[in-house]
């Protein structure tokens, strides 16, 4: 579903249902449609304000358009996953009351959102409160780990996963986040900042630049859209591109490693920390859940998650660096499934 859509859910009397991703590259709500069903809307976390040249007033833009028509100027307010200060705290405040606005999201709702597993209390307390003191949300609103949202689509239609004992990893954009989960209980979390999406987008940055011999230089954001459109792990086409060069001109290049190795790289990174740094730690703190949880599915969601391939050679890679056969399961649309996961709660909830 396009962020320029929206639909009118205030006509039911039945409370709404909202499932929140506020995310620091894309923000997801999952809504009731209106029509006995529900739909996800994915915008990217960003705003920019302008003047209106009529009268003067300071005008919001977000999402999309705010990033294709003020690239100087948008504010991207989660890049660390969190608001971090006064002022990222009221840039969140502004673009997700004019998201929920947006979207028609009712004030009489039940509103779950997802919270990463990140070692920040302060940014999570301001999380709570750009959430929490918005509009919406005057039946209930209560919060979740990420991961465990994530993981309930995995799982099947239902609310299955709060009932097991299973593994779960978020390929995010700002963490990558490990966790164990016994009837919904968090144990051991990990996370880390050093395996992430952005990670691979800087990468990207760099081995475009070095495939290229230094004659292309480009931005995250480029970087972020070759990912998003062109990686493919099992399959991945060598595609062209074109650059204006600094004295008058165009440069037309091919990018095949600039994209293929950082990928790669990720995945390696990603089984590492799974396999050396979190798995070891839930052994030793809890033998029992690690044993049957290693016996089912490990639930993969997040961003990185959506590149064809991914997570079929992680799977892959971690059953060669455990030694034992690993099965991976993954929602229908990873970058969406803690929104989702986040609506199957608040039904319940209601």
């Amino acid at each position: 579903m396009s962020d320029d859509e929206s639909t009118d859910i205030n006509e039911s009397d039945e409370p709404a249902a909202v499932g929140v991703k506020l995310g620091s590259t894309r923000t997801v709500l999952d809504i009731p449609d209106g029509r006995g069903g529900r739909e996800r809307h994915s915008i990217l976390t960003c705003l920019a304000t302008y003047e209106d040249a009529i009268t003067g007033e300071e005008k919001v833009l977000f999402g999309e358009e705010a990033a294709v028509e003020y690239p100087d100027t948008v504010r991207f307010m989660l890049r660390s996953g969190l608001p971090e200060d006064e002022e990222s705290v009221a840039d969140a405040e502004r673009f997700f009351e004019a998201v929920v606005d947006a979207h028609d999201v009712p004030e009489e709702s039940a509103v779950v959102y997802a919270v990463p597993t990140i070692d920040n209390e302060e940014g999570v307390e301001n999380l709570t409160s750009v959430i929490e003191g918005s509009s919406i949300g005057q039946i209930e609103a209560r919060s979740f780990p990420e991961s465990l949202c994530g993981s309930i689509p995995a799982y099947g239609d239902g609310l299955d996963a709060i009932d097991e004992v299973f593994l779960s990893v978020n390929m995010g954009s700002t963490t990558l986040e490990a966790c164990a989960y016994r009837r919904g209980e968090q144990l051991s979390p990990f996370s880390t900042g050093s395996v992430t999406g952005n990670e691979v987008d800087r990468w990207i940055v760099a081995a475009v630049e070095e495939e290229s011999q230094g004659r292309v230089h480009i931005d995250r954001t480029t970087a972020r859209e070759y990912k998003e459109e062109h990686a493919d792990v099992g399959d991945f086409e060598p595609f062209t591109d074109v650059v204006q060069q600094p004295g008058g001109g165009s440069h037309e290049f091919t990018v095949d490693r600039g994209v293929r190795d950082p990928v790669d790289r990720y995945i390696d990174d990603a089984v590492d920390a799974v396999a050396n740094e979190f798995l070891p730690g839930l052994a030793n703190d809890h033998m029992k859940p690690y044993q049957l949880a290693l016996g089912r599915p490990i639930a993969v969601t997040g961003g990185m998650a959506c590149i064809p391939g991914l997570t079929e050679e992680f799977e892959a890679r971690l059953s060669d660096a455990l030694d034992r056969d690993i099965e991976v399961v993954s929602p229908d649309d990873p970058a969406t499934a803690a929104a989702e996961g986040a609506a199957r709660i608040a039904e319940r909830l209601i």
